[in-house]
């Protein structure tokens, strides 16, 4: 990759580093080693641009709601008008909450341990009985793309390009497998927050956490930013394409700040009454394993509903260079 300048950290009121600068340069995206959508890999140039060196956590959002009275789309119940398919007992407010089984299940079947539960949201990420009060740095989740926008625009940033997201996640390795190199574990030490023994019954937590973990928990990339894979995915603003654009046939012809497909064409075709978009969804969770989901890694991505939350997504936020 071409760096023009070493990442800079900004620092907030409290001392505390906030964001790191990604210096803009030409880096390979995608890959063609893993999922059909991940390809082809690509060359394509980004312009340099500030990131959150964490995702934004409880406490970020609890203070974002406090100052703006913002209602998340999980905490509306939904309007029968939007569903018409709906069964009108299903409209109701809450989120997608990960409930394992306890033995083997089909993993085409995503139903065995996805439950949308009444009453999850991002301040009862487990269902109406939890709460976020012991997770105040752990990530924000049950946040629909509205939701992690709305946020970004009162802070005065933006969500992340698929291309801007996957620079900063490599760290300035380009190439590499993973945001730290070309081994999962090196020696023994887990670098994120991912699951271990077979998904979805069997979790051995040998890196410490069941569910999400604080957001500064494992080592930052070379960047110097944490979590860019594992514990939670992440939004992004590009709308969802099966399979990226080919390299250009010229060097000078390298896309310049790329965006991802257009939103008539983002909607999935296999469900061809469900007329919700879907963006683009980077860096895996601590629900990704060996068996059955290995997307921890920069050149990962997946396609997510604009109106769909969970409880292993989040986001954050950037500042472009020119708004710094």
């Amino acid at each position: 990759m071409n760096i023009a300048e070493r990442p800079v950290a900004s620092v907030d009121e409290t001392g505390a580093s906030d964001s790191v600068f990604i210096p803009g340069g030409t880096f390979r995206m995608g890959s063609d080693r893993h999922y059909p959508e991940e390809a082809p890999s690509h060359m394509v140039s980004v312009d340099g641009f500030w990131i959150d060196r964490t995702p934004v956590t409880n406490r970020q959002f609890k203070q974002f709601v406090r100052a703006t009275g913002h209602v998340t789309f999980a905490e509306v119940a939904p309007d029968p008008k939007d569903y018409p398919d709906a069964l009108p007992h299903m409209l109701f407010t809450g989120s997608l909450v990960f409930t394992p089984p306890d033995h083997p299940v089909d993993l085409r079947d995503y139903s065995q341990w996805w439950t949308l539960l009444k009453g999850a949201s991002w301040r009862h990420p487990y269902g109406p009985k939890s709460n976020i009060k012991l997770l105040d740095d752990h990530p924000v989740v049950h946040i629909a793309y509205a939701d992690a926008l709305a946020y970004a625009r009162w802070a005065g940033k933006d969500l992340p390009t698929e291309a801007e997201w996957e620079l900063a996640a490599r760290g300035g390795l380009d190439g590499a497998e993973y945001a730290w190199g070309d081994e999962l574990v090196p020696g023994g030490v887990h670098q994120a927050n991912t699951w271990q023994g077979h998904f979805p019954f069997e979790n051995r937590c040998e890196d410490g956490h069941a569910r999400t973990s604080p957001v500064m928990a494992y080592p930052p990339n070379g960047y110097g930013v944490f979590d860019m894979i594992g514990n939670v995915w992440e939004w992004t603003s590009d709308w969802w394409a099966p399979k990226h654009r080919a390299d250009a046939k010229k060097a000078c012809c390298i896309p310049q700040n790329p965006r991802g497909g257009c939103e008539h064409d983002s909607h999935d075709p296999s469900l061809p009454l469900s007329r919700i978009p879907r963006k683009v969804i980077k860096g895996g969770s601590h629900l990704c394993a060996p068996n059955y989901c290995r997307r921890y890694r920069p050149a990962a991505r997946h396609a997510e509903p604009i109106d769909t939350s969970t409880s292993h997504l989040g986001f954050r936020c950037i500042t472009r260079s020119g708004r710094k």
